[in-house]
Parts: structure tokens; C-alpha cells; sequence
């Protein structure tokens, strides 16, 4: 009965909000999956055509429904570029809630989001074992790229070049912080997200030295959980909603002036979804907590207004940005990483062509659609040769991972790093 009701109610939500969409296509011309595919079903308006009559349309074949749901990178150009100012993005998440109320999440969904997500310690312990016997699964590929692949062939990965999950996760080393602001400094509160403290800690150690260096206050709550995103996208709002009261509570007794993370889709995440997509009890919590958010490449340059030193050298490091969608698309940040890029001044920065295109990731998107996501993804590594780069920065930990297969595929002898951590490398 639960499930019915919350299909109602979701049904009715996507409805009010499909009136606004005028049908004139604008999101076909951006969106990364019909210039790859032509196919109009594939795109924002085919979609919400769709969704029109969701209800009769899941009757009838729920599996079509599904896939073509599914065939999104939530990338969040259409919305950006919608003269309307549809929320397409919401209108897709409550559609796939909409799915999952209707036809249940699958048994692997409710492992992951249900058994993993919402109890963060027995995540911490499932990732830290794997991370323990990886070696006997996980062989190197590129120490400078940071790519590995299976010892042996495993269907469901197909032919990609991962990163192996980090031997030491961030929340082992720094398990907790709550340091005071020197004087006249900011008091931050720090959310690293789950990439950054599996598998790229040392995103992590980067940001926060660069925190200590500028005398910024810290405060990193102990069994902090996941953003959420994973489980919104997947169509367990229940799961989503439960993930963000967790990360709340932990952050409503602290005094902080900022919330500042080096994940642009966590920062996406608790900016645009926490404060629509929350339970009604936590909706206010979530728009000031959101309000107060920021994306540490914004952080440092908008507000710490860091500034370079000596200046660049000639002949430096080539180093090209690749541009997050959710940073750039859904948070308008694209200036800020460049800025803190050239922070470093043994660097040169040269710009890659469409380096504002979609890499093809899209979180479960490259595990479901992994033929798709290699097509866009290779597109982008095109473009990063081209450039002549040896580092390719972002601030995105799902891109590094897709950025890093696409170049190690390749053999291309191309660093994937944070721009955080350039920076982080000038300073003593």
C-alpha cells in the first residue's frame, strides 16, 4: 500500500511539473547521448513525452520504460540550456522513483543502497576488504595514469582499465577533524564523499593541507554517509532521503560558515537535490545547508580569493581541464579550477578542444551503458591528446575514473589529477 501511494504522489509531482516544458527541442542540440545516438527517444523531450502517460506506458511494457529512463547520464545539460526552465533532472529522478515504486528495485539495488549506503560502517568494512585482497583480483596497468585491470577476464567489466580502490581510505587516516579558524579565517565544514575517501584519498590529504595552510578552521564529522546520488538515481528515494537526514544530523550542531567538497557531484547533489528531493522534515535543513555549499575549487578562489605567487614558468607541465558536467553545467563553476590550475606555477595550461563535453560516465550510466559511455568517453580522450597535455586535471572524481580508463585504453602517458592537488603541490 506504501509503494502505491508514494507512486501517486510521485505520478501527480512529474505532471505538475511536465506543464512547463514547451516541446521546442532546445535539449536536443546538448545532449551528449543523442549526438551520439541520433535516436529522439533518447533525448529530454522524447523523455518527458514519455513520461506524459507514465502511468498506462508502465503497464504495458515497464521494461521499455525502464531502459529508455535509463538511458541518461543525468548530466544536466538540457536543463541548462532550457528557455523554459524546466527541471528536467527532477522530473527524470522522480521518474525513475515512480519505476522503483512500481516494479521494486532489484536485489543487487537493495544490497547496495539498503545494506551498504545507509550504514556507512559496514560500507567502511565491505570496501576496506576489498581493498585487502584486491592484489590477488587487480593487476597495474599505468602507475602514471593510475589505471589497473582483472588478472582475468571478467564479463561484467568488460575491457576497462579501473582504478583500484586505495589501499588506506581518507576516514582511516583522518577520522575526524574539528580545528579552530585562525583569525579573520572561515570555518568549514569538509565532505569528501565516497570516491575521494575510497578510492583517491589523496584528494582528501590535498584538500585539507591546503585548508591548514590558508588557516582554515575544519570540521569532518565521524561516519560521515554517501551523498546520496547513487540511490536517487537508481530510484530509491526512500534510501536518499534517509542518507541526507544522516549527513544532517552530523552537520546540524556544528558552527561552520561554509560546507566546501572536491566532489562536483556531491556538491551538485547537496546544492540542487538535498534541498527539492529531501522529506518534507529535513526540506529546510537541507536549502540552508545547501545555501551555504560550495565546490572547493569555488571555495578557494571565490571566497579565500587565493592568488598566484611567482609566475609561471616557460615550457612547464602541459596541463588541459576538463570541465565536470555538474560542476560547469549545473553549478557554473568552470573558471575557478583553471584559476586554482594556474595557482602552480611550474604549470602551462592549455585548453583542450569541448572540454565542457560530456566525458560519458554518469555514475551507474558506464556500468549499465558501458558501449555508450566508451563512445563518449573515447571523444574526450581524442580531445586530450590532441592538446599534447601530460596531466589532464578535473574536479570530478567519477570523470577521473572514466578519463583514466578512456586514456590507459589507449596508452596514453597522461596524469589524471584534482586541481586541488596541483595547488597543493606548491605548498610547504
Amino acid at each position: 500500500m506504501a509503494d502505491l501511494i508514494q507512486l501517486h504522489r510521485l505520478l501527480g509531482q512529474i505532471e505538475d511539473q511536465l506543464a512547463t516544458c514547451m516541446r521546442c527541442g532546445m535539449c536536443q542540440a546538448v545532449c551528449p547521448v543523442y549526438a551520439e545516438t541520433g535516436r529522439e527517444a533518447l533525448v529530454a523531450r522524447g523523455k518527458i513525452a514519455l513520461l506524459e502517460h507514465l502511468a498506462g506506458k508502465m503497464i504495458v511494457d515497464v521494461d521499455g520504460v525502464r531502459e529508455r529512463l535509463g538511458t541518461c547520464l543525468l548530466c544536466g545539460a538540457c536543463a541548462a540550456n532550457c528557455p523554459s526552465g524546466v527541471k528536467v533532472l527532477d522530473i527524470f529522478l522522480r521518474a525513475r522513483a515512480a519505476l522503483a515504486a512500481y516494479q521494486g528495485l532489484s536485489p543487487l539495488q537493495r544490497l547496495i543502497f539498503r545494506g551498504l549506503l545507509l550504514h556507512p560502517q559496514f560500507f567502511d568494512a565491505a570496501v576496506a576488504l576489498g581493498a585487502r585482497f584486491q592484489g590477488l583480483f587487480v593487476r597495474p596497468v599505468d602507475p602514471l595514469v593510475g589505471s589497473s585491470c582483472t588478472r582475468f577476464p571478467v564479463a561484467a567489466l568488460g575491457p576497462r582499465h579501473f582504478t583500484a580502490l586505495a589501499a588506506t581510505a581518507l576516514h582511516q587516516t583522518v577520522p575526524r577533524r574539528d580545528t579552530v579558524a585562525g583569525p579573520g579565517r572561515p570555518q568549514v565544514a569538509f565532505f569528501p564523499g565516497c570516491l575521494v575517501d575510497k578510492v583517491f584519498p589523496r584528494i582528501g590529504q590535498a584538500v585539507l593541507k591546503v585548508l591548514d595552510h590558508h588557516g582554515i578552521g575544519v570540521f569532518l564529522p565521524q561516519g560521515l554517509a554517501c551523498c546520496g546520488i547513487p540511490a536517487l538515481a537508481g530510484g530509491d528515494q526512500d534510501s536518499f532521503q534517509a542518507l541526507v537526514k544522516k549527513n544532517l544530523d552530523l552537520f546540524g550542531a556544528a558552527d561552520f560558515d561554509y560546507l566546501v567538497t572536491p566532489c562536483a557531484t556531491c556538491t551538485a547533489t547537496i546544492v540542487k537535490f538535498w534541498p527539492s528531493l529531501a522529506a518534507a522534515a529535513d526540506a529546510g535543513r537541507a536549502a540552508a545547508l545547501a545555501a551555504r555549499t560550495l565546490d572547493i575549487n569555488a571555495f578557494l578562489i571565490d571566497i579565500l580569493k587565493v592568488t598566484p605567487g611567482a609566475g609561471a614558468v616557460q615550457n612547464g607541465i602541459k596541463v588541459t581541464v576538463h570541465d565536470p558536467c555538474h560542476l560547469k553545467k549545473s553549478l557554473g563553476v568552470a573558471a575557478q579550477p583553471r584559476a586554482l590550475v594556474r595557482l602552480n606555477p611550474q604549470v602551462q595550461l592549455v585548453e583542450m578542444k569541448d572540454a565542457d563535453a560530456c566525458c560519458g560516465c554518469g555514475g551507474s550510466f558506464n556500468l549499465l551503458h558501458y558501449d555508450l559511455s566508451g563512445r563518449l568517453g573515447r571523444h574526450k580522450r581524442d580531445n586530450i591528446a590532441a592538446s599534447g597535455a601530460e596531466v589532464v586535471a578535473t574536479g570530478c572524481p567519477a570523470c577521473m575514473l572514466q578519463l583514466t580508463d578512456m586514456l590507459s585504453q589507449a596508452g596514453d602517458r597522461v596524469a589524471v589529477r584534482h586541481p586541488v592537488e596541483l595547488y597543493a603541490d606548491t605548498l610547504r
